[in-house]
């Protein structure tokens, strides 16, 4: 299923994990997981949509950096909290970044070898553990029905994208599933207003074959960064399903809370 995209004017990446069946036939409940890119330039329409939407809790999986140079924007009854998953971000998603970046100008692959790197520190790195364990305490306090989550980074594909895997499967939703959800980000971010990929939008000067390839594998996300995760996981923890519990403290007990708090027949 294409996830349902959520009407906001002034942010992109913005989705309901609503609708997902799980391997036991229950759904996810509508209004209770969101995720998104950054919530930086939020209209006053937009906070109002998310106001009436439920919006109670938002996770800012964004580095200091990140959150210093483009704040969220939030409703008044949303309470933000502020879990980095890299104490700077390996990503690159912001665009000054890339352009300090010699590189990402000259070697080939560079891209591709940076994303792999951050998948890697996703995994393994103590700071994304504390993050993510951050995420699961706080969807188990959103244990209202009238109240719902988002967690977000700045294109909302790559730390979004593995908070989604972990939740989804947590909540007992299939790989298949799952990997569908974090691959469509990509039409996602084909669907922003104005969107062109950062190979475009660099100074005809700096454009290269090179930097074009580089910047393509920054902006979009593959089905290779996900294995590449998985595969660390594999190799380290021996299971997804294990790192979940042993790296993030997510039992069998929180795993039934979650799944009474965010499922229904």
């Amino acid at each position: 299923m294409m996830p349902e995209k959520l009407r906001i004017q002034n942010g992109f990446n913005f989705r309901e994990l609503g609708g997902y069946q799980t391997i036991e036939g229950k759904h996810l409940k509508k209004r209770k997981l969101l995720r998104s890119a950054a919530l930086s330039n939020l209209s006053e329409q937009d906070l109002n949509y998310l106001d009436e939407y439920g919006l109670r809790y938002d996770i800012d999986f964004r580095s200091p950096s990140e959150k210093q140079k483009q704040p969220d924007r939030i409703p008044s009854q949303t309470a933000y909290h502020f879990a980095p998953v890299f104490t700077v971000d390996e990503t690159k998603s912001q665009s000054d970044d890339r352009a300090e970046d010699d590189r990402l100008m000259n070697e080939k692959n560079a891209g591709f070898k940076q994303m792999l790197d951050a998948y890697n520190d996703i995994v393994l790195s103590d700071n994304a553990k504390k993050a993510y364990r951050k995420f699961f305490d706080l969807l188990l306090a959103n244990d209202r029905d009238d109240q719902s989550v988002i967690f977000h980074c700045s294109a909302g594909k790559d730390r979004t994208g593995m908070g989604a895997v972990y939740a989804l499967t947590a909540l007992g939703v299939d790989q298949d599933t799952i990997r569908a959800d974090y691959l469509v980000s990509n039409e996602f971010l084909k669907l922003r207003r104005n969107f062109k990929p950062a190979s475009e939008r660099i100074p005809v000067q700096q454009q290269s074959a090179i930097y074009s390839e580089n910047m393509q594998a920054l902006s979009f996300v593959s089905g290779k960064y996900l294995d590449c995760a998985l595969g660390t996981m594999q190799r380290e923890y021996g299971t997804l399903d294990h790192y979940l519990e042993s790296e993030l403290g997510v039992d069998k007990q929180q795993r039934k809370d979650l799944q009474k708090i965010y499922l229904e027949d």
